[in-house]
């Protein structure tokens, strides 16, 4: 292992004692002073393996239990809060932290107001998706803590509602039947007619409404909870995954949608 000078192990510990696994060039200017004499010492440190830079102005404290060859892989979510800011867990990954899907996504998705030129980076080897969505949309996060800080996702019913305004972002609305299906009896069906109701996708209420019927749930959403999804329905037919190559064949008028999938396999997924 390389050892450090004295200014560069001081660098280090400081750094470290925050608690923050990962830091910006600010902090380290707030603990050396603004120049390139601390920022010689941050290349330093990634050349001597104790920083790994994330993106531009970001680094990775690489901790000891890296062992000698300084090997280590920090949280994807942690890594990801750090790309984007404001940003969330979402999507496909959601669904995952949720355990509401049985695949494991080789894609991290991020949903984030932000705009960013590269929105399919690489990081440390682990790819990232960054979905860039209006403020209005960006709420139900829930906070979690893992190793290196805390982290945002989308909550349950958030996650389902997103799955449903944009299918192909986690394997299309039969992976969302899927977790539908394995959150029965997790879902809090007043807080999803909230979420409905803010996203204002009359899209969504169709998928979602034929869905929760099809499905046959064990806990299904109540009468009224039925009959307020009714009235923000929109105007025309909209189709179950508009990510589906397949033609409908046919129309369920009680909530405006084309059923474009297997309804047997839908049927299945519960």
């Amino acid at each position: 292992m390389i050892s450090l000078s004295h200014a560069e192990s001081t660098l280090l510990t400081t750094l470290a004692a925050t608690g923050r696994s990962v830091f910006a060039t600010e902090d380290a200017y707030a603990i050396r002073g603004r120049g390139k004499a601390t920022r010689d010492a941050l290349e330093r440190l990634v050349h001597k393996g104790w920083l790994e830079r994330i993106q531009k102005g970001k680094y990775l404290i690489v901790p000891l239990e890296a062992g000698p060859k300084r090997v280590w892989t920090e949280s994807v979510h942690v890594i990801a809060g750090e790309l984007a800011s404001p940003s969330m867990v979402s999507h496909w990954s959601a669904l995952a932290y949720w355990n509401l899907t049985e695949q494991v996504p080789r894609v991290t998705y991020v949903q984030t107001t932000s705009r960013r030129e590269d929105r399919t980076p690489t990081v440390l080897g682990m790819r990232f998706r960054f979905v860039r969505v209006k403020a209005a949309k960006f709420f139900g996060g829930h906070r979690y803590f893992s190793r290196g800080g805390a982290v945002l996702v989308t909550d349950r019913e958030k996650t389902i509602v997103d799955c449903l305004d944009r299918p192909g972002l986690c394997g299309g609305v039969e992976e969302v039947a899927r977790a539908l299906a394995a959150s029965d009896g997790d879902l809090d069906w007043d807080r999803v007619t909230d979420y409905l109701g803010r996203f204002g996708s009359g899209a969504i209420v169709k998928r979602l409404g034929f869905l929760a019927e099809h499905l046959q749930l064990a806990h299904p959403p109540e009468r009224d909870t039925l009959l307020r999804w009714l009235e923000l329905l929109t105007a025309g037919i909209g189709k179950l995954d508009p990510s589906s190559p397949r033609q409908p064949h046919r129309i369920v008028t009680r909530w405006r949608i084309a059923v474009n999938l297997p309804e047997a396999g839908l049927r299945s997924s519960g």
